[in-house]
């Protein structure tokens, strides 16, 4: 089921209009820094794991940039297509997390692998990442209190992923509702 959510193109126009949204209310806000006008600054992203009619332009990190010449600092909105510097769509990194953890009809690492075009590397470092240092980042202290004392630290992020789905109408809206909770948060 997860799987199949990743080939849809609609998914990821759904997260781009999100992350469009997220843009354009950090720019109403003015820079962080200064309180100058915002002006958008994109970059491109060479995206890997989703489907192959995913539209250029939704391979764009949207990104911020102070319009005062004395400030000219970054500014990076909130995001659901990306995690972070990850080359990865976020959504894939989430569907790939929770399948290995929860290996629903045998999903091996090698098939995840094979099925993401993943290197051993790159899964490790993920599996790194969600052990050691997401359960301590300061962005899941501030978010954690808004989920189920059920959902543990030492199955995040499937576990994490699983209560958004069990309390959405479809598995493609826990998903969403998912990756807007973490880029929120």
């Amino acid at each position: 089921m997860l799987p199949e959510l990743l080939q849809k193109t609609s998914l990821f126009h759904l997260l781009f209009r999100i992350d469009t949204d997220l843009s354009e209310r950090e720019r109403q806000k003015g820079c962080p820094y200064c309180s100058g006008r915002l002006d958008k600054a994109y970059y491109e992203r060479k995206t890997r794991g989703g489907p192959r009619e995913v539209p250029d332009e939704y391979a764009v990190r949207q990104s911020l940039c102070c319009s005062r010449g004395d400030c000219r600092r970054r500014a990076l909105p909130p995001s659901c297509l990306f995690m972070g510097r990850r080359v990865y769509w976020g959504s894939v990194i989430l569907v790939v997390m929770a399948l290995r953890q929860n290996r629903p009809q045998g999903a091996s690492t090698k098939m995840l692998m094979e099925m993401f075009e993943l290197s051993r590397e790159t899964l490790l470092r993920w599996i790194a990442y969600f052990r050691e240092e997401f359960p301590v980042s300061a962005q899941w202290q501030r978010i954690r209190g808004r989920v189920s004392p059920l959902v543990r630290d030492s199955e995040l992020p499937g576990g994490l992923l699983d209560y958004f789905i069990d309390h959405a109408d479809s598995a493609e809206q826990g998903l969403v509702n998912c990756l807007r909770f973490l880029a929120e948060g």
